[in-house]
């Protein structure tokens, strides 16, 4: 965790016709575990700046230990992004030129959210979009079994929680097969 980053920009629909609200998202690479976020009234390197100097603060990020990656946008290639990753001595990585799919991590989470049960057509406006945000991050770290993480969540990889969880999964199987070995035609 906390070695590679992956960052992008989403458009929401806002209350009415031609009006969104950009969503920022920050996604650990490894654990897909969401470190940060920032829901906007406009897209700027400004902003960007703020949400990365912050998750690397909250998530204690040591100088010259972070990558992140980016698509070609005009935010992560921007002077005021590309300015802070050089003081927080963070790498930066770009996805390929003219390849609009080059961030699937990113694009994953995104549909992950977009596809869900709750999410709405459009926003009432910037409260109801924030409220659902507060909403769906913690879900989404905590309680979503990710099916590229073995149905673990992601904080769990995150934080480290993996073998204590896989050693108690193994102990309920454990018993399952000492007190019915005939429901397991293959063996423990």
């Amino acid at each position: 965790p906390n070695q590679v980053w992956t960052w992008d920009v989403t458009w929401l629909r806002g209350p009415v016709k031609y009006s969104y609200y950009p969503l920022y998202v920050i996604l650990d690479l490894y654990s897909r575990f969401n470190p940060g976020w920032m829901l906007a009234h406009e897209e700027n390197g400004d902003l960007a700046k703020k949400l990365i100097r912050e998750t690397c603060e909250r998530q204690g990020i040591e100088p010259g230990s972070l990558t992140i990656h980016a698509d070609r946008g005009p935010v992560p290639k921007g002077k005021t992004v590309k300015q802070l990753l050089c003081d927080l001595d963070i790498g930066r990585s770009f996805s390929r030129p003219r390849v609009s799919n080059d961030n699937p991590f990113s694009e994953a989470e995104f549909r992950t959210m977009k596809y869900g049960p709750n999410f709405p057509d459009r926003f009432n406006g910037y409260d109801h979009t924030r409220d659902f945000y507060l909403d769906f991050f913690p879900w989404y770290n905590d309680e979503h079994r990710h099916s590229g993480l073995a149905y673990f969540t992601p904080a769990d990889v995150h934080y480290g929680r993996v073998p204590g969880i896989l050693a108690q999964r193994q102990a309920v199987m454990d018993d399952a097969f000492a007190k019915h070995p005939e429901r397991f035609a293959g063996g423990p």
